[in-house]
């Protein structure tokens, strides 16, 4: 398919910028989401790169998920002649806060201090009682009710 150098130029720019790219499967949208080019040219400009190694492809929900690979991003730095020190958004590390790191299995205390409120509902120590009915319980077997009832004559 004939895709003007513009809009792919569009697309490779917004692949790069990001690192992902999302397209809906609809080959007669007007226009991608994201991108102000028709979604097919996004679609097939994807099935090129991906076809070349250049971008992985995840088909889910009627979404197609492009991912840029390693020979990608050598590539479209060469196409958009971007320098060696841009990377795209996905493989910047985000920036950490200074805050320690909880240990394992830490769990910060809780405003409202709900395990207390719980504390009620536990058992307590009786060693001298056991659980169940009383030993001088005895249920009684009448017969039975509805289909099992004995029939009256």
């Amino acid at each position: 398919m004939f895709i003007p150098t513009a809009n792919r130029k569009l697309i490779c720019k917004a692949l790069f910028k990001d690192g992902v790219l999302v397209a809906k499967k609809d080959y007669n949208a007007p226009r991608h989401a994201e991108i102000p080019v028709r979604n097919l040219e996004v679609i097939k400009a994807m099935q090129s790169l991906t076809s070349r190694g250049f971008v992985k492809t995840q088909f889910s929900w009627q979404y197609y998920y492009y991912t840029l690979t390693d020979e990608g991003i050598e590539y479209l730095r060469e196409y958009l002649n971007i320098p060696q020190e841009v990377f795209p958004a996905t493989f910047k590390k985000a920036a950490r806060a200074n805050a320690p790191a909880p240990r394992f299995g830490a769990r910060p205390e809780r405003e409202g201090g709900f395990r207390r409120e719980r504390d009620d509902y536990r058992r307590r120590d009786d060693a001298g009682k056991k659980e169940g009915p009383s030993d001088d319980f005895r249920p009684e077997f009448r017969g039975g009710f509805g289909r099992a009832r004995p029939q009256q004559q």
